[in-house]
């Protein structure tokens, strides 16, 4: 069971072999690098660290705002703890930290973590405006007494993987492509609330989530998908958008999950919704009618897709 620390206050390690990034997603890439820490960690006896920021570090240097997360704080670190990591630190990322040098920045994390091995990607870099890249982290490892080991990054169809890629990918609607880079469904948890009961008007009730305002939603669409529901798994058709069909005063982007064969009363539940397929861009129908065909249309194809 991985150990979690919300900061590096008062977390004092020797012989420690370390990575550091903000692994948003914790994709295909991230998983290579964490493997090799891993795996090399624990034939030198060491224990392998995983470094990773909250909030994001463009959050303070750039402004960024809104829901772009590809994994919560909590998500992160199950998904480091199946990679087998022994320590995660969810170090809080500040404008004051950002203003440290790469040498303020690495003694700091030597009083702390005691690492004697850097994992790193090949386009790392640490400390006030990136200075700490990897040629300078080497001669700096050189007079500190620790190794710095770059890990290649890993490619899909072509392209680098990386978070950005991966965000671009969910807002496009793509997330067949996403999931390839992320090896896994990727995963929206929210809670079921009550909505204007437009689903169950027409015959085809939905589950409504607040989805909160951190996590990425995919782009507006229908899509064929999963949902966990106390731990079983029940195929649905998932549609985000702003239901153009209706006239509303709305327009915020609405994520309901018609889960097929399902009839029990879930509101205030947490359930996660697994992508799998988009089946098709949003769309305004002539009326209703329209709709409702369209949408059994919708429902016979996530279920041959998601149950065969």
């Amino acid at each position: 069971m991985v150990q979690h620390y919300a900061s590096l206050s008062g977390v004092n390690l020797q012989d420690t072999c370390l990575t550091i990034g903000s692994f948003d997603g914790v994709h295909m890439g991230h998983q290579q690098l964490i493997k090799e820490l891993n795996q090399n960690a624990h034939r030198v006896g060491a224990k392998p660290v995983v470094l990773t920021f909250h909030p994001h570090p463009s959050v303070i240097l750039r402004g960024r705002t809104g829901s772009f997360y590809l994994t919560t704080v909590p998500e992160k670190v199950k998904l480091l703890d199946e990679l087998g990591t022994d320590i995660v630190i969810s170090h809080p990322f500040t404008y004051e930290l950002s203003r440290s040098t790469a040498r303020e920045f690495v003694l700091y994390l030597m009083e702390h973590l005691g690492f004697r091995q850097l994992w790193t990607g090949y386009d790392f870099a640490l400390g006030k405006g990136r200075e700490g890249n990897v040629e300078y982290l080497r001669s700096l490892g050189a007079e500190l007494n620790f190794q710095v080991h770059v890990v290649k990054p890993i490619t899909s169809d072509g392209q680098t993987i990386s978070s950005s890629q991966i965000r671009n990918l969910l807002m496009q609607g793509s997330v067949e492509e996403a999931n390839k880079s992320l090896g896994r469904p990727y995963k929206v948890t929210g809670e079921v609330i009550h909505g204007d009961g437009r689903g169950k008007s027409i015959g085809i009730p939905t589950a409504n989530l607040d989805t909160g305002n951190e996590k990425l939603i995919p782009g507006a669409g229908v899509y064929a998908c999963r949902v966990v529901i106390m731990d079983k798994l029940w195929p649905a058709a998932v549609n985000i958008g702003t239901r153009p069909t209706f006239e509303s005063a709305d327009q915020r982007a609405h994520v309901e999950a018609h889960i097929l064969d399902y009839s029990n009363d879930i509101y205030a539940q947490q359930i996660t919704i697994e992508f799998i397929s988009r089946l098709r861009g949003e769309q305004r129908f002539q009326g209703v009618e329209e709709l409702i065909s369209q949408i059994h249309n919708d429902i016979n194809k996530t279920r041959e897709l998601i149950t065969g």
